[in-house]
């Protein structure tokens, strides 16, 4: 049964790796056949309260940890958020193809290109 679906990925990512990872959603979706609705893009405010805000504090930390002495530049967390028509079936397939293309190397050690985490 087709419904309303959301996908929701947070990032510390600047304008390419938004960009990226939103290229990402859009293979994912086009191969599925699901249609996506809306894309949001949400920033967070760093150290704020929410439990939202928390988990992104700790993909800034990440990079800062995978990348020591280099500069953040523009990357900033944010939420990705992505409402799709489809099945509960063909959402999982999506999700499960953007977390690939996220981290392609699976569970073995390495640097992420762009730290995510999904809610």
């Amino acid at each position: 049964m087709s419904r309303t679906r959301t996908l929701r990925l947070g990032l510390y990512a600047d304008e390419a790796g938004l960009a990226w990872a939103g290229a990402l959603v859009d293979e994912a979706v086009a191969a599925r056949r699901a249609r996506l609705v809306e894309r949001t893009v949400l920033r967070v405010l760093p150290g704020s309260s929410t439990a939202t805000a928390y988990l992104y504090d700790d993909l800034a930390e990440q990079w800062a940890l995978e990348h020591p002495g280099h500069d953040a530049g523009g990357r900033e967390p944010v939420e990705l958020r992505v409402r799709l028509v489809c099945s509960l079936r063909t959402w999982r397939a999506v999700r499960k193809a953007v977390l690939r293309g996220l981290c392609p190397e699976g569970a073995e050690p390495h640097v992420c290109r762009v730290p995510w985490c999904v809610s």
